[in-house]
């Protein structure tokens, strides 16, 4: 094994003079599977292809280090969106960049993809480029950018590229890698599935032609126009619940989305993986580790080194949760044999201390599919699996995750195999046995559970597709008791959401209040982050709920977001004046003062009001 090509000198060792692909990354080059550079360039060169890597490039230099490639540049801006990257919610820059070297900050523009993009464009005219990753599958229609506060076009316009490969993108490279060994130039692919291109209406098929002359038929559907979406909100929700509705294979259509002088063109999804294909793309030859180049390191690789990836894509359908467009929500899994596999190999890295630090992936107890006709008709289009309301076809079955978890207990050398990657806590309480609930608490938690409630109040709760907060309550009363069971001391850290779609100023003191009653500090929490094409995202700029068009409270000015993220805090002495200023706002002066119940005393305090934490 070795690190793929990152200068010419590497391309001199491998006797290679030119590159068939060059993969133009935002992240440092990372050749773990848990990176999107690395998996697709593996799949690249397992067909047979040479393919080279440039990271973070930031001068025509950097671009033009490898040469020019026979067939095409490939680009992504990394496992994170490049915004989201650069950025806090409060659009404030980060000090910090853990994709790059050190954790340094300034290896990666804002709009990575376009940037690169275009500096390839004008580099070599002539030469393909196809995108790819989260940026580019999140903004492949019109979308809503927080950052411009305004309504943009397909990211297809602004970078120029060829084509944009949306979602996972193995079996999408494989195919197109099979019509270029067959001759097929990439300027010519426009069939694939899992891609979409832009194009005037002359340069179309004749198929897609009709399609909008006709507006719309069986095989695509016409969606309203970048133009109608940017001014009317209502057809902004209405292109988007027709693009999220159309995001599995099995009962998708092509979509058109007429912009600026042009079409965007989506074929259908790719196909999901099949368990054996998923097996051979985490067998490919990954060094499993950051580029020697790197003195200082890749501060990314700490929290995936000694983790497995068992499973992919989502069927919680979280509104908040930018997985739905991209991974999808049906589950693609890795067989037994091949995590287990991996665990062993764990075991032999100079620097494994006997610890598996996770076994698992979106939702670390959604292993199998939900049910058995989401595998024959697609995902449902207007019901959920679970969350809000758990649908009566779910299938509620940990055996084959458990399984996994005890057989990776027994390999030689492992001493504690952890679940860090998100427990589903509402998929746990509708399993009637209990094993692997037990099973968890006694051998998979590191003395802390941590777990996405996301909010306590129920109207919240719902526009976010979340279980109602009894569900919760149930749990943590369950957890604890097992916990006194097994005689020990572990606890429940609660991930929660300020500031979304549908939560007041109430609801927050509401927070606060439960909060204060389990005598629990809150370290970190995340106000809600608007990003391309989630649900909760529509309602944010809309205003509306997409599915019913009702209308949704949406606190937006710095002050309220300010205080609900305060409140939610509010025994840090920093937060007092915001927190005050919230209570007498809201009528709730009786929380001020020095009842048992109450949030902060009538003076400002020196230190924090509470000291526990867990």
């Amino acid at each position: 094994m070795s690190f793929l090509p990152v200068s010419k000198q590497d391309m001199k060792n491998l006797g290679i003079d030119n590159l068939d692909f060059i993969y133009v990354s935002g992240d440092a080059y990372v050749d773990h599977p848990s990176f999107g550079v690395a998996i697709i360039t593996r799949v690249v060169e397992s067909q047979g292809f040479t393919v080279g890597v440039i990271p973070q490039p930031l001068k025509d230099s950097d671009y033009q280090k490898l040469g020019r490639p026979n067939i095409a540049f490939l680009v992504g801006s990394g496992v994170c969106d490049s915004m989201v990257n650069n950025y806090t919610v409060a659009k404030k820059k980060r000090d910090k960049d853990l994709y790059s070297e050190g954790g340094k900050y300034g290896n990666k523009p804002d709009r990575a993809l376009t940037v690169y993009s275009r500096a390839l464009k004008r580099l070599y005219p002539d030469v393909p480029v196809l995108i790819g990753g989260i940026e580019a599958s999140l903004r492949r229609f019109a979308h809503y950018d927080y950052w411009n506060d305004s309504v943009m076009p397909s990211v297809l316009i602004d970078t120029g590229a060829d084509l944009l490969m949306f979602g996972m993108g193995e079996r999408v490279i494989t195919d197109i890698l099979n019509l270029v060994k067959k001759g097929v130039p990439v300027q010519k692919i426009k069939d694939v599935e899992g891609t979409s291109y832009y194009s005037e209406y002359d340069n179309l098929s004749k198929k897609v032609k009709k399609a909008i002359d006709e507006g719309g038929n069986d095989d695509y559907t016409i969606l309203p126009s970048f133009e109608e979406v940017k001014a009317d909100k209502i057809k902004y929700c209405q292109a988007f619940v027709v693009a999220n509705q159309n995001n599995d294979n099995l009962n998708a259509t092509r979509l058109i989305q007429p912009t600026k002088n042009g079409y965007i063109v989506q074929n259908k999804p790719a196909k999901a993986l099949t368990q054996a294909e998923m097996d051979f793309v985490y067998s490919l030859p990954y060094e499993r580790t950051y580029h020697p180049m790197y003195t200082l390191g890749v501060p990314a690789i700490q929290e995936v080194e000694f983790s497995v990836t068992s499973q992919r894509g989502c069927y919680g359908n979280c509104s908040f949760c930018a997985i739905n467009f991209h991974q999808g929500r049906r589950i693609q899994n890795r067989s037994e044999k091949s995590i287990l596999d991996e665990v062993e190999m764990l075991t032999h890295k100079p620097n494994f201390k006997g610890y598996i630090h996770d076994i698992g992936g979106p939702s670390a107890n959604f292993y199998n599919p939900s049910c058995e006709k989401q595998l024959k008709y697609g995902v449902c289009k207007n019901r959920n699996c679970i969350g809000t309301e758990k649908c009566p076809n779910l299938r509620v079955d940990h055996t084959d995750y458990l399984n996994i978890l005890r057989k990776a207990r027994q390999i030689k050398g492992v001493k504690k195999v952890f679940v860090r990657s998100g427990i589903r806590f509402d998929y746990v309480m509708y399993d009637n046995d209990k094993t692997f609930f037990k099973e968890l608490c006694s051998n998979h938690i590191s003395g802390l559970l941590k777990i996405a409630p996301e909010h306590i109040c129920d109207n919240v709760l719902e526009l976010m597709n979340k279980p109602y907060r009894k569900l919760y309550f149930d749990f943590q009363e369950m957890y604890y008791k097992e916990n006194k069971i097994i005689d020990k001391k572990q606890y429940i850290v609660p991930y929660l959401i300020s500031s979304h779609p549908g939560a007041t100023l109430d609801n927050a003191i509401e927070i606060a209040e439960y909060l204060k009653s389990i005598n629990h500090t809150v370290e970190q929490v995340q106000d809600f982050y608007p990003t391309p094409s989630t649900l909760s995202t529509c309602m944010y700029y809309t205003g509306l709920d997409p599915r019913n068009l009702k209308p949704v409270y949406v606190p937006k000015s710095k002050k309220e977001k300010s205080m609900q993220r305060a409140l939610l805090q509010f025994n840090r002495a920093e937060n007092y004046t915001l927190v005050h200023d919230a209570l007498l706002l809201a009528g709730r002066s009786d929380l001020i003062g020095y009842d048992k119940k109450c949030l902060i005393k009538p003076y400002k305090p020196k230190r924090p009001i509470m000291d526990r934490k867990y």
